[in-house]
């Protein structure tokens, strides 16, 4: 099993002022099989990224890249960013790249073209449960998904997010059995209810959801990150070891 650490792990750090290039060498040494840089993070875009497609394929990460952005804009447009966001994971060698769907229901377009300008040979897009309506429920991911499927023969899937669907009152495990014919990729994270508002947990075990038995409706041979801020190596090392417990090395 293919395990990942998103950099929003080492919030701490990123906060203090670690770049995630600095991170590389740490995520190998905890024993993950790869990274997910997060754009947001970056305070030198075009330096940073070729670093860190240098030190990947040094040390033998895999690296997936979140966006913090939509595939379709307010208005239903076809992102026109979208092509920079695949440019820079280019830069990276990036395996998997990261969106939150948007306004697809706004989109009047041709999407086979729209997507053919995209370099889906190179790099797999996926579509992730975010925290909103908008791209945060199963109709508004599969009605994309579906066209996406009949507009390219690539793989344009999906990412299982556990604990975003928390915050569109979601139903996870029903989510997890109507989406799991397009996952491609799962962020586990727990959520708890701390007196009204909803919190991600630093522990897979401390939260609303059973992840181990949700694990069980989703594909078993898609990579998993974990996706939760935590203080300590040894946190990491110890949630690290609790998934690979039940997914296998």
């Amino acid at each position: 099993m293919t395990v990942i650490l998103n950099t929003w792990i080492f919030e701490a750090l990123v906060k203090q002022g670690t770049s995630q290039t600095a991170l590389m060498q740490q995520v190998a040494d905890l024993g993950a099989d790869g990274v997910e840089v997060r754009r947001e993070y970056f305070r030198d875009l075009p330096h940073e990224t070729a670093a860190i497609g240098r030190l990947a394929q040094r040390l033998g990460l895999t690296v997936n890249y979140s966006v913090p952005d939509d595939v379709f804009t307010a208005t239903g447009a076809f992102n026109p960013q979208l092509a920079t966001y695949f440019a820079e994971g280019q830069a990276m060698g990036i395996s998997k790249i990261k969106f939150n769907t948007g306004h697809f229901d706004r989109f009047t377009g041709d999407l086979a073209a729209e997507l053919s300008a995209l370099p889906l040979d190179q790099i797999e897009m996926n579509v992730e449960n975010d925290q909103t309506t908008v791209s945060g429920t199963v109709p508004a991911i599969t009605a994309f998904l579906k066209a996406a499927q009949q507009a390219t023969p690539a793989n344009i899937g999906y990412v299982y997010d556990l604990g975003n669907w928390a915050f569109t009152h979601g139903d996870a495990a029903a989510s997890a059995q109507a989406l799991a014919p397009y996952t491609n990729y799962i962020h586990l994270k727990n959520t708890e209810d701390q007196a009204g508002q909803l919190v991600t947990t630093a522990d897979l075990d401390t939260g609303m959801y059973d992840w181990r038995q949700l694990l069980t409706l989703l594909p078993h041979d898609v990579p998993i990150a974990l996706e939760y801020p935590m203080e300590t190596d040894a946190a990491i090392t110890q949630q690290l070891q609790l998934l690979r417990a039940e997914v296998g090395d």
